[in-house]
């Protein structure tokens, strides 16, 4: 019951995703805490994902016996390279330490990102659903990362495709770029076996959504290119300098902090897979320290197997 509860409220209202005002700081790179935000967002869209069946597989899920008898032009063109495999069992597995999670897998379902809404003369900030605008390159593939079992499972992420970059539009129009990511991951389980209804979630890291050689427009970037825009010099004279265009012109590869939260629902103890529902909040795109960087919060599927 308050599984529905949750799911109609999420689903009525986007000030299901409410969460406090973001609070940014321009030093050596932005950082964002998200913990209390999740704490609250968390576990209701969980439960959402699980109510409406984002956790159940759909009539076309394909496992991943399934998906490795496939050659490549079978695969090719179908959208299946995008897909995570489907998990069928609920069974238990108690991972010791030293074991790992490979093939893990990470496909993004919803996507909301946080604005600004007007209301009787006030404003609050709301997440607003979004439309995924990036084609079928958005899912996160072949992530491993080490176990530890005290009691409690820990996951560290190493290394894999753990990073994507991804864009949305606002009902609006607006697109918001960012990489979809889940670097450096460090994910604390609430017990110490995989079993449906397990959680375990923790921070990652969320690099830059462009690298210190890419050149905006005006021939300006962050370790290559002018140091200001020669088109624009009036503006970058004088007593003041180029104060007004100061972030445009000194890029910063900002690296900030996200968090996951995820939740097992599928156990197949035979052939060692996990699957689940996940929610990831992080920021976007800074446009290399120019813009103030928005909330996104996304919401999908994970495949993982015990090594």
């Amino acid at each position: 019951m308050k599984f529905a509860l949750c799911t109609v409220a999420l689903v009525a209202s986007a000030s299901a995703f409410s969460t406090a005002p973001i609070a940014t700081s321009r030093t050596s790179s932005l950082q964002m805490s998200v913990k209390d935000d999740l704490a609250n967002v968390g576990k209701a869209a969980l439960a959402g994902a699980v109510a409406f069946g984002m956790a159940v597989a759909p009539a076309q899920a394909i496992t991943k016996q399934e998906l490795n008898q496939l050659s490549y032009l079978q695969v090719k063109g179908t959208g299946l390279a995008n897909r995570c495999p489907e998990v069928v069992g609920e069974d238990t597995i108690t991972p010791k330490t030293g074991q790992k999670i490979v093939d893990m897998c990470i496909e993004p379902k919803a996507w909301a990102v946080e604005e600004e809404i007007g209301k009787a003369g006030k404003t609050e900030k709301k997440f607003v659903t979004s439309k995924v605008m990036t084609r079928q390159t958005y899912t996160l593939d072949g992530i491993e990362g080490n176990l530890e079992n005290s009691g409690n499972i820990v996951f560290k992420e190493k290394e894999g495709i753990d990073y994507a970059a991804t864009t949305v539009q606002l009902p609006g129009g607006e697109r918001v770029p960012y990489l979809f990511t889940v670097k450096d991951l460090v994910a604390k389980g609430n017990g110490g076996s995989f079993k449906p209804g397990f959680q375990m979630g923790g921070e990652f890291s969320t690099p830059s959504y462009r690298t210190g050689l890419f050149l905006d427009p005006k021939g300006r970037g962050g370790t290559t290119g002018y140091d200001m825009a020669v088109a624009l010099p009036g503006l970058q004279s004088g007593e003041e300098g180029d104060a007004e265009l100061f972030k445009e012109n000194n890029k910063t590869f900002d690296v900030t902090t996200g968090r996951i939260e995820m939740e097992v629902n599928k156990v197949n103890a035979e052939e060692s897979e996990i699957g689940g529902v996940f929610v990831s909040s992080q920021l976007g795109d800074t446009d290399m320290g120019s813009k103030v960087p928005k909330k996104i919060l996304t919401k999908g599927i994970f495949y993982g197997r015990i090594d």
